[in-house]
């Protein structure tokens, strides 16, 4: 009887052995797209969606620009839309993919924009945002939770108030299904709910950057009923809203973290909220007494004590997020300071990190104060500790004793 050979697989594309190209005919291509949609229909069973409702992108920046822009073209595209300029809507704290699209569009003259300030604590009026929609308007994007100072702002109350415009709207000059209600749920990965049935929302954009062992993509779930152009030249991949190859490894390193978190969630989130909470608690501690011993102390005056300034609601934040303010100091002078003993502390956004200018995050709490002061956030991870708490505090007390003369 003659031995049957084992058949080979020969696979010549360069450089993409282990992950062939989902869109191939041939049989690993064939396996890849398999992966693919599998890894697809993960990520929409976490969200409460539909596989086709989700959209691979490279990144968070990607996915906010593909919402926004899409909508904006789309209803441009509109044969019932008789109005030349749509309107759209965000707040003044969003993320700079966000908000800088938002002002790019306005400046090209492609919408007419309103940015609907928060109050004081960091989070937005619903009632504010209602009142900011027209007939015209045919987005409205909120973050769900802020970069910065980690504040959580109410979705699903937003998400009622453009409902219920909808339902009660006047006469409007877009079709019914405007506006889009957009968050940008980036922050939130870790932390919040991402149903989207309950939150309400008609699109939602996540990246892997903010999840560990993560790969380094963005996903974009869009509504079936929501009417979104192509802003890009290309192939049709992604339902023809996203061209160019799938990324498919950072694609299943993303579904399995996504689903890592998730099931982690409220566990991680009791055990950081003790954290962040007892770093608040040791923040209000820290006195500069000019070198008495403790027990020697004078009465805290304004000369000897240092009042440091909570930024963002106290409550309706992210349990990693801790962002203050110290009155005199800027905050660039701390974190370099911060950086030089090991602690890694940040500003304002990365993605603003290379501007002189300080952070409009927290000029939009207060727009009096100086700018250039701005606000020190230390971002709690999976590893941090109390112990970590404790240096973190010691260092602050002696950095503030180094800079006594900035406050003096």
């Amino acid at each position: 009887m003659k031995s049957i050979k084992k058949q080979h697989k020969i696979y010549l594309d360069y450089g993409a052995s282990a992950f062939p190209n989902p869109s191939s005919i041939h049989e690993l291509g064939i396996q890849a797209r398999k992966k693919l949609e599998n890894a697809r229909q993960n990520v929409a069973d976490i969200l409460g969606a539909r596989a086709e409702e989700v959209i691979f992108t490279s990144g968070g920046t990607e996915s906010n620009n593909l919402a926004i822009q899409g909508v904006v073209l789309a209803s441009q595209m509109q044969k019932n839309f008789s109005t030349p300029t749509p309107h759209i809507i965000t707040t003044n704290i969003e993320h700079p993919s966000v908000l800088e699209t938002y002002k790019l569009l306005e400046k090209r003259n492609f919408a007419e924009i309103t940015i609907v300030p928060v109050e004081e604590n960091g989070i937005v009026d619903p009632k504010k945002i209602k009142k900011a929609i027209k007939k015209n308007t045919v987005l409205v994007s909120v973050m769900y939770a802020n970069n910065e100072i980690g504040t959580i702002q109410p979705i699903r109350e937003i998400a009622k108030e453009v409902r219920h415009y909808k339902k009660t709207r006047a006469k409007s000059l877009v079709p019914n299904t405007y506006p889009i209600f957009h968050t940008d749920a980036v922050q939130a990965v870790n932390y919040l709910d991402l149903n989207v049935e309950k939150l309400g929302v008609d699109m939602l954009s996540l990246s892997g950057s903010k999840i560990v062992d993560s790969g380094r993509i963005g996903i974009l779930y869009k509504k079936r009923s929501v009417s979104l152009a192509n802003i890009f030249g290309g192939g049709d991949q992604e339902g023809g809203l996203r061209p160019g190859t799938e990324n498919l490894e950072a694609i299943l390193k993303f579904s399995n973290a996504l689903s890592l978190v998730q099931k982690e969630k409220d566990k991680e989130n009791k055990r950081l909220t003790n954290l962040r909470n007892y770093f608040f608690q040791q923040l209000n501690k820290i006195s500069f007494s000019s070198g008495f011993p403790a027990t020697q102390r004078q009465p805290f005056t304004k000369r000897n004590f240092i009042k440091l300034a909570i930024n963002g609601d106290l409550e309706n934040r992210l349990p990693n997020n801790i962002n203050i303010t110290i009155p005199s100091i800027p905050s660039d002078l701390l974190v370099i300071e911060l950086s030089a003993r090991g602690i890694m502390a940040s500003s304002k956004s990365a993605c603003k990190s290379s501007r002189a200018e300080g952070s409009y995050v927290i000029e939009a709490l207060s727009p009096k104060s100086d700018p250039e002061i701005g606000g020190l956030r230390f971002s709690l991870g999976k590893d941090a500790k109390k112990s970590d708490i404790d240096y973190t505090i010691k260092s602050l007390t002696k950095i503030l004793q180094k800079l006594k003369k900035w406050y003096d």
